[in-house]
């Protein structure tokens, strides 16, 4: 009874883990919100997570890894260029800009694209086959759509708005009476900037989970590979910062939301959350870890309500219901796929094993 039930709560840990992480993943993204309204620089804030994240990561390498550490090759430090480039620079410009010009819950809902967009980016690298003809392929290719479709639909409908309950709280801005919307503040134009920006977000960050996927095979390191990517991206968003801001003065900050924005972007969803993701794929898979993604819109869409008076559109709800069931069927097409190839190779094993009883008798 004691072995069943250790089991069970075994079991549970990586589900109560990953609930933990896309809940901490949404406080990320109002931080992020409350810190651009209150008017921090978003290329100098990019630049302070990555090294905020090398600051924390580096030490934790250097212990946990100094008799193991895999050696380093031209290919693992230009994978790492690359991942840095992509996981660190563009996307994480790309999204901090979009949000800015956007909402919260419209920035959550357009990053559940990217296992549509990684599925395309897959196809056009010739790391994955658009197999029409199986369910599971045409199962992802039906995800795919229909979450483009739900971005399609939240970028240029917005419909009738919804508020979900009425409070006079306004942690974002306690001395203001009148917080306005980031749709009005920007006009159309700026959403619909915005709404790309957040594609290409996608776009970027589905290019690093390729290229982080290949590096993590090449460097078995987990904490040192972070660790480099994170330094690289440093350097890069650094000399980004420092080309397209002179200002001297926007690199300061005291002890304020741009202070916690960064330190908790850094830190908590860098630093922290690169090990605990891999510990969970490793228990129970990449599309087990995907498959939680959606529960940090629902999370922002509460938070941005409460916190930031952000009001819901139709549009908003019916795009990000399309982008979740998108989502599903992308991963569920994907897991079918897993297991099919799973039943291959024990086949194909199983058949070997014959074989050589043949042979030997």
């Amino acid at each position: 009874m004691v072995v069943e039930m250790s089991g069970v709560v075994k079991g549970w840990i990586p589900v109560v883990l990953m609930v933990v992480f896309q809940t901490g993943y949404a406080g990320m993204i109002i931080l992020v919100k409350m810190a651009a309204t209150d008017g921090m620089n978003l290329r100098i804030f990019s630049a302070y997570r990555f090294l905020s994240a090398t600051i924390f990561l580096t030490p934790l390498a250097f212990f946990f890894e100094q008799k193991n550490r895999a050696k380093l090759t031209k290919m693992v430090l230009l994978q790492a260029f690359l991942a840095a480039l992509f996981g660190g620079l563009l996307a994480q410009n790309f999204f901090v800009e979009s949000l800015a010009l956007t909402s919260a819950t419209f920035s959550a809902a357009m990053t559940n694209l990217i296992p549509a967009v990684t599925f395309i980016m897959s196809i056009l690298f010739r790391l994955e086959r658009l197999e029409l003809n199986t369910v599971s392929g045409k199962a992802k290719l039906g995800g795919t759509l229909i979450g483009l479709s739900g971005a399609m639909l939240i970028t240029f409908y917005k419909g009738m708005e919804f508020r979900l309950w009425s409070t006079h709280a306004d942690v974002a801005h306690p001395n203001e009476t009148h917080v306005v919307q980031p749709h009005k503040q920007h006009g159309t134009g700026g959403h619909i900037l915005g709404s790309f920006l957040a594609f290409a977000n996608c776009i970027a960050y589905s290019i690093w989970l390729i290229a982080q996927a290949k590096l993590s095979k090449k460097y078995h390191s987990h904490y040192s590979g972070a660790a480099l990517v994170t330094s690289m991206a440093s350097v890069q968003c650094v000399v980004a910062a420092l080309a397209m801001e002179r200002n001297w003065s926007e690199w300061g900050f005291g002890w304020n939301i741009k202070l916690l924005a960064t330190a908790y972007m850094g830190i908590v969803s860098t630093a922290l959350s690169l090990p605990l993701i891999h510990w969970c794929m490793k228990m129970r898979g990449p599309v087990f870890a995907s498959a939680f993604m959606p529960l940090s819109l629902v999370v922002v869409a509460i938070l941005g309500t409460f916190i930031l008076k952000e009001n819901l559109f139709l549009g908003s709800l019916l795009g990000g219901m399309l982008i979740v069931c998108g989502v599903y069927m992308v991963l569920w097409g994907k897991s079918k796929e897993m297991k099919q190839q799973q039943q291959q190779s024990n086949l194909l094993a199983t058949e070997a094993n014959h074989s050589v009883e043949i042979i030997s008798k």
